[in-house]
């Protein structure tokens, strides 16, 4: 068995607390929802991250989004948003979705947090870990990502781009594990599922196509981007995640995927477990991800 490397272990042990200590963390049982939020807001302190809670009601139920900002240098003229939701489907764990992507976003914010006043990039990040985002939530104005996005655009506040992290933590190797919609499965798409997906709309397409370079130059990640016209309803299978909040609010986003379905035959089931992922590769997206935002220029 390959040791962990630091990093890795970190993306471990975050996925192990929300998905074995914690557990599921559905609308069903809101201490689990309560004690996942506490958890990303103490990893968030621990890193020196300023923190807020935005509180909102959902069905009787409070909960709340979970948002630090970082500043890499003293007068930021970039702003970017990156989103990953912390619930899961009711009646699993929820370790691919979306506990993967939560670890990623934890430790690419302690990263990044290092780093401040460092001049190492002209921007500020807000990382917004999302409270609902799963059925019966999803695709209601009760979704995380729908409030913060809300919020964003009364609030006159300027999103030069979101970065939305929605099961990044599965891969497979042996050829045709890999699935795509309607048409793409017609085109020449990888077969193995050992790389990210980047999606975006036709008004993110710098975003994604800087996504793109910063994973195959850094990362050495097999990426595969894709940019959709209106806003994905012709392929709405790329509307299943939060970056949607942020399109149907007219700010550019991108989803970052594993493929969901397309890929991990344990989608939104009780085998959607930790033991399953593939931490190395959760390591990459972290460092892919991190050298997109050091390098961002306006």
């Amino acid at each position: 068995m390959v040791e962990m490397g630091r990093v890795q272990e970190k993306l471990r042990r975050h996925v192990e607390q929300l998905t074995v200590r914690i557990g599921e963390r559905s609308v069903r049982f809101p201490k689990s929802l309560a004690s996942a939020r506490d958890y990303v807001r103490q990893v968030y302190e621990d890193a020196g991250i300023p923190v807020q809670l935005r509180h909102y009601e959902w069905d009787g139920m409070e909960v709340a989004n979970v948002i630090g900002r970082i500043e890499l240098s003293a007068s930021p003229t970039l702003h970017y948003v990156v989103g990953a939701h912390y619930d899961s489907l009711e009646g699993t764990v929820g370790a691919d979705d979306n506990a993967s992507a939560i670890a990623v976003q934890l430790e690419l914010a302690r990263r990044l947090a290092s780093l401040q006043g460092a001049e190492r990039a002209d921007l500020a990040l807000t990382f917004v870990s999302f409270a609902l985002e799963e059925p019966p939530v999803f695709m209601t104005e009760g979704m995380g990502s729908r409030i913060h996005a809300a919020d964003a655009k009364r609030g006159g506040v300027r999103i030069d781009g979101m970065v939305c992290l929605e099961m990044v933590g599965y891969t497979c190797h042996e050829p045709g594990c890999q699935s795509y919609p309607f048409p793409l499965m017609f085109l020449n798409y990888p077969k193995r599922g050992d790389f990210i997906g980047i999606v975006g709309n036709l008004a993110s397409r710098g975003l994604t196509h800087g996504l793109l370079h910063a994973f195959r130059q850094k990362a050495s990640l097999p990426a595969v981007a894709l940019a959709v016209p209106f806003n994905g309803w012709l392929l709405p299978s790329v509307r299943l995640s939060d970056h949607v909040s942020f399109w149907d609010h007219g700010y550019p986003a991108v989803m970052i995927t594993d493929s969901a379905f397309y890929r991990n035959p344990y989608y939104h089931t009780r085998g959607d477990t930790m033991e399953k992922l593939d931490y190395a590769f959760m390591e990459r997206v972290v460092d892919g991800l991190a050298h997109f935002f050091l390098t961002s220029r306006r």
